[in-house]
């Protein structure tokens, strides 16, 4: 008998913690949403969010519904192309595993040639895996989408001062960012801040050469003022390859020598 009821008083206790942890849970999500909801409430009280929601909300709502996107569930990817100079959004709803081209924005202006930014004031555009990293409402080029340049890799095979603000921006001037005109930038803009209001975290960001098919990279690498970004580039091509096969984005790491290694 007393078995059995140090038995019950064990499960009972189980079923407390198990209801703790749920509970927990719950308040952590519940949490994480208020925080997500607040950011987009505090980039409202900005003069230049407000004016570009008011200009352009007939424009998502119909850009997420011929996609049939859920402006609650958004996600985003976007991946940058320096020779070809387009910017590429791609979206997917959360329950959803691939995503889809919803939109292409060119470059207005570019500085720089093809290869990696190794340094301050080199008026490289990087190359690399980012993520937005800043949002500013306050640019003095409209608004603006900061990346997380230096990451490691950058930090590890570049030259210090490595230098930093590397931004997708409006207007049209450049040294090393990315500009697409501040009617493009609106548009861009709102759709990072849909997603992140929305619970992504993170919105990842792929700086590439060019376009990274077997012909682009044979005739790209031949060329000798290109030849010390061969190994690097390699190390990049996976990814490219992988998402165009499969339009699911591979998880990378960044190893000791500063290069990726893309899962497979």
């Amino acid at each position: 008998m007393q078995h059995v009821a140090s038995l019950l008083e064990r499960k009972t206790k189980m079923m407390m913690k198990f209801k703790l942890v749920i509970i927990v849970c719950f308040l952590g999500l519940q949490n994480y949403h208020v925080v997500a909801q607040a950011f987009k409430k505090k980039q409202l009280t900005y003069k230049r969010v407000k004016k570009s929601y008011e200009e352009k909300k007939k424009f998502l709502q119909k850009l997420l519904q011929d996609n049939n996107l859920k402006t609650s569930s958004l996600e985003l990817y976007i991946r940058l192309f320096k020779y070809e100079q387009e910017v590429e959004v791609w979206a997917k709803n959360k329950s959803e595993k691939t995503f889809k081209k919803i939109k292409t924005y060119p470059f207005c202006s570019y500085s720089g040639d093809l290869g990696p930014k190794r340094t301050e004031g080199d008026l490289q555009v990087p190359e690399g895996f980012y993520h937005i990293r800043d949002f500013n409402p306050w640019s003095t080029f409209y608004l603006s989408l900061g990346v997380n340049y230096p990451n490691d890799s950058d930090q590890k095979l570049g030259k210090k001062p490595l230098g930093g603000s590397i931004y997708i921006h409006g207007d049209c001037v450049t040294i090393g960012c990315v500009p697409i005109t501040d009617d493009k930038i609106k548009e861009l803009y709102l759709l990072a801040v849909e997603a992140k209001s929305r619970g992504q975290q993170k919105i990842p960001v792929d700086i590439f050469p060019f376009r990274m098919s077997k012909e682009n990279m044979d005739s790209f690498t031949e060329q000798e003022d290109y030849q010390s970004h061969i190994v690097f580039w390699k190390s990049l091509q996976p990814r490219y390859q992988l998402f165009e096969k499969h339009k699911t984005l591979p998880s990378f790491g960044i190893n000791s020598t500063g290069f990726y290694d893309v899962q497979k």
